[in-house]
């Protein structure tokens, strides 16, 4: 209902508004975006807990939307992503009062298999062929360590089948690289995506990536697992949670998941104290809530897997003691008990036997598009675009 009264007033006040597009800068908050914009800070302390948590997941350099009147330059609206599936939406009810919800993006999705010809470089050539730099950035981790780039010539080739949401006529998100080949003098070198864990193979079924992860502590249960659409049957919304809660008493030791370079150490929002380590192959960690941080470590200290960096607490939004834990990649939330579970270095009996299968099916599809010469598909600029998109 809320989508279509959005849409009737947007036809209705088409030339009374206008929409811009920002980039959220480093350091911004919502506190501090509610200022800017003359929205009651109240907006923001009456949330739940998992609503401030979500407000604290705004990355800087993401790109958001914002309708406004032309006479007032009041903002009327404002989608701001907080990750590939949700979104903070900020708009006025019919009594002119400020609201904020987190609601689902909505996106197509798109799968293409393309075909580029080493001219320059992969990630120049990639960029330069889709216009996506998040694919030509996938692509360079996924082949980092199988191929020597400096020895490529312009007679190679690269293929690529992924899977990405368009959002806006463009782009949006982390893609998902199902399949990809690269010729070097000749020679093919196959990378491929094991739905079973989300990570990638060679065609020798053996591990591309090497980073491996542990639970950061000694908990008494899980109270809330990762999800990222639930949705409430009470409250009639829908609910996310980009992490993992680990409840656990205040005080108990809380370590590092895996090997990696403290980024954040201090207060996060609706997270309270709050750890963010940078791991290899694009992996970060979260740890929030903490009662107190580890007084050895800070911003640019590197720890090993298992240190010791802080302690269960409460701060921030919590309800009662316990860790929050969670790992993205470039960018994506992911879940990290899957990700902990399937840290496996090779593939054996029936997961690897399944693996064959779609191994050698998206390897067809590499192939094919070799012949065909696939182009990548041309979409839309935003500036052409004429709405928000909910």
């Amino acid at each position: 209902m809320r989508l279509l009264i959005f849409f009737l007033l947007f036809i209705n006040f088409a030339t009374a508004s206008y929409i811009q597009e920002d980039v959220w800068w480093k350091g911004e908050t919502l506190l501090t975006f509610f200022k800017k914009h003359h929205i009651p800070k109240e907006l923001y302390f009456d949330l739940s807990k998992t609503d401030k948590e979500l407000c604290s997941e705004i990355n800087a350099g993401v790109k958001y939307q914002t309708l406004y009147d032309t006479k007032s330059l009041q903002l009327e609206q404002s989608l701001i992503p907080i990750s590939e599936e949700m979104q903070i939406h900020i708009f006025q009810d019919i009594n002119k009062h400020y609201k904020l919800d987190i609601i689902p993006i909505k996106y197509d999705t798109i799968t293409q298999t393309i075909f580029i010809p080493i001219t320059s470089s992969p990630y120049a050539d990639i960029v330069r062929q889709t216009n996506n730099r998040a694919l030509a950035n996938s692509f360079m981790l996924a082949f980092k360590k199988t191929v020597n780039f400096k020895r490529l010539r312009k007679t190679d080739i690269i293929v690529i089948k992924f899977k990405q949401k368009i959002r806006n006529g463009r782009y949006f998100g982390t893609p998902d690289i199902l399949g990809a080949m690269i010729t070097v003098r000749g020679k093919h070198y196959y990378i491929f995506k094991n739905s079973h864990d989300d990570r990638y193979y060679d065609n020798h079924g053996k591990s591309l990536t090497s980073v491996n992860f542990i639970i950061p502590l000694r908990y008494k249960r899980i109270s809330s697992y990762f999800t990222y659409k639930r949705w409430h049957p009470i409250l009639h919304r829908y609910r996310a949670h980009l992490g993992i809660d680990f409840a656990a008493p205040s005080g108990r030791k809380v370590w590092a998941t895996s090997d990696g370079k403290i980024i954040h150490r201090g207060k996060k929002g609706g997270y309270g104290n709050a750890i963010i380590i940078r791991h290899k192959n694009g992996y970060k960690s979260l740890y929030a809530h903490l009662s107190r941080f580890n007084k050895k470590i800070h911003v640019g200290s590197w720890v090993k897997q298992g240190d010791y960096i802080g302690n269960v607490g409460t701060t921030g939004r919590s309800t009662g003691p316990h860790l929050h834990f969670g790992i993205y990649k470039r960018g994506r939330a992911i879940n990290p008990l899957k990700l902990i579970k399937n840290s496996r270095k090779k593939l054996k009996g029936k997961i690897l036997k399944k693996y064959r299968k779609q191994e050698n099916k998206i390897k067809k599809e590499l192939l094919r598009a070799v012949k065909e010469h696939k182009k990548p598909l041309k979409l839309i600029d935003f500036k052409n675009s004429c709405k928000i998109n909910i």
